[in-house]
């Protein structure tokens, strides 16, 4: 008879030898469904180097294309990616199993629709940049067209006209923008008025610029007659492109305060106007700021409705009441196609025109970035 020192010995050495015991049904039930496989595979991973070799092996297969036969650059390229692509899954699948091979292959595919999405803006940049540097210097930024043939000149009269122009159209948008977004977030509801004025918004996001610039257009040629060409007439076309955006940013921001905002206020007795202006305003107010500035960088770069509006001058005119204004677009625009002799000195001055768009919205950009940070409610 043994005693229950000699079981517990027994269901040790049991234990010992990789069998499990009555009393551990779970630790049965594991063994039985466990791949014999699937402890190796969990531990084995490819190095960190095989994705680099991957990589170099697409290249050489490319390079190999190129030099031997007349493929296009362009489709090398992407059987060399295939190629690389394959070798990188089919080696995960021999030392990571099937799970891992599919998880990498996602990943290699996201990272190569990012490289070619990234391509043709790196492209353009690097492009504007190379050719525009030609005349980016003080006398392009100092100097207008005004007696100007061939080379020399400068685009001066064409960036105060664009910095006058977007800064009148800024001036018509944002109140108008602003105060239609608080009725319909503070006041519409959801009334017809405010439907129909959601509707008309999501229209005017959509309404290519060329119609913007014919509505400027047709506006004021009902008003003052046919021929007229002046600054105003662009501000009124970029403010058509630009009160949808700032309609959207500062909906979405007087959204997103809390209720309990104006709850507080509105239980302290604080008429709802107030309400508006003292707590929901300043607590959105890095948002609108920010959504204020990406939509200046929006319509800075338009180029159809200004080249039906103001036309172009080779001289500076500061004001947007009075005669024709240039403005950095349609100046670039008339520089390319239009060349006169030496063509290069035109071709640079428009290159030079266009580095100086990207520049500008660029600045607007990460002054978004700065100036939503610096206004955002402080949290301690």
């Amino acid at each position: 008879m043994s005693s229950p020192h000699d079981t517990g010995t027994r269901t040790e050495d049991r234990a010992g030898d990789g069998r499990t015991s009555p009393e551990d049904p779970d630790a049965a039930v594991l063994t039985r469904h466990q791949p014999p496989s699937l402890a190796a595979s969990m531990h084995a991973s490819l190095p960190r180097w095989a994705g680099a070799a991957a990589a170099a092996l697409g290249v050489l297969v490319a390079a190999a294309l190129v030099a031997v036969t007349d493929v296009h650059v362009a489709l090398a390229v992407v059987v060399g990616a295939v190629v690389g692509v394959a070798a990188f899954v089919v080696a995960s699948r021999v030392v990571e199993g099937e799970r891992a091979a599919t998880d990498r292959f996602v990943t290699a595919l996201v990272t190569i629709a990012f490289v070619v999405a990234l391509l043709p803006l790196v492209s353009v940049v690097w492009t504007t940049v190379s050719r525009g540097l030609a005349r980016f210097d003080g006398a392009f930024f100092t100097q207008s067209m005004y007696n100007v043939i061939g080379e020399g000149g400068g685009a001066y009269h064409a960036i105060m006209g664009t910095l006058i122009i977007t800064g009148v159209a800024t001036l018509i948008s944002v109140p108008i923008g602003t105060l239609t977004a608080i009725y319909l977030v503070e006041y519409g509801g959801d009334n017809r008025l405010s439907k129909v004025i959601t509707f008309l918004v999501d229209v005017m996001t959509g309404i290519p610029s060329i119609v913007a610039g014919l509505f400027s257009l047709a506006l004021f040629t009902l008003l003052f007659g046919p021929g007229l060409r002046i600054g105003i007439m662009g501000s009124v076309a970029l403010s058509v492109l630009m009160i949808p955006i700032v309609v959207r940013a500062v909906e979405e921001m007087l959204r997103i305060v809390p209720a309990r905002l104006r709850e507080s206020s509105y239980a302290l007795g604080v008429p709802k106007w107030l309400t508006i202006v003292k707590v929901v305003l300043p607590t959105a107010a890095s948002g609108i700021a920010s959504g204020v500035v990406i939509a200046i960088a929006r319509v800075m770069g338009e180029t159809a409705p200004l080249l039906v509006t103001v036309g172009l001058t080779a001289s500076t005119n500061f004001n947007p009441f009075e005669g024709r204004m240039a403005v950095l677009p349609v100046f670039a625009y008339y520089q390319i196609i239009t060349p006169g002799i030496p063509p290069q000195a035109f071709i640079d001055r428009a290159w030079t025109s266009a580095l100086l768009l990207i520049l500008f919205v660029m600045v607007l950009n990460v002054g978004a970035r700065v100036l939503a940070r610096a206004l955002a409610p402080k949290t301690r």
